[in-house]
């Protein structure tokens, strides 16, 4: 088997999860996207889902493929108060986002973005 079909083979066992997105807040209300491409040769491209504590307050359940979306309540309440990524979702595509020039949030699709130094 060659690099090609290698990496193809990998493609298809992935599917429609080779990227996850994780979304998180912190208490200042701040928002945080993560990503991961899971067929990255990086080593530190890397995420933590729950954080160290009692792991009855981790998320129970987490799965390559499975999106997760119920991380606070209606109340805006953790639910899970070690899970990291209240909410995250896997997909197929390299999905970038960014804020340009006039303050609009951005989203490109397979394409590449060079974010700005010193912002």
């Amino acid at each position: 088997m060659n690099n090609e079909q290698h990496i193809e083979q990998i493609e298809e066992t992935l599917g429609s999860s080779r990227y996850f997105y994780g979304l998180r807040r912190t208490d200042a209300g701040e928002l945080y996207l993560g990503k991961v491409d899971l067929m990255s040769a990086n080593s530190t491209d890397a995420l933590q889902i729950n954080l160290p504590g009692n792991p009855t307050e981790n998320l129970p359940s987490f799965a390559r493929g499975v999106d997760f979306f119920e991380g606070r309540d209606v109340e805006h309440t953790k639910i899970y108060d070690n899970l990291n990524y209240e909410q995250f979702r896997w997909d197929s595509r390299n999905i970038l986002y960014y804020i340009d020039s006039e303050g609009q949030l951005v989203l490109r699709v397979n394409e590449s973005y060079t974010y700005p130094v010193g912002i």
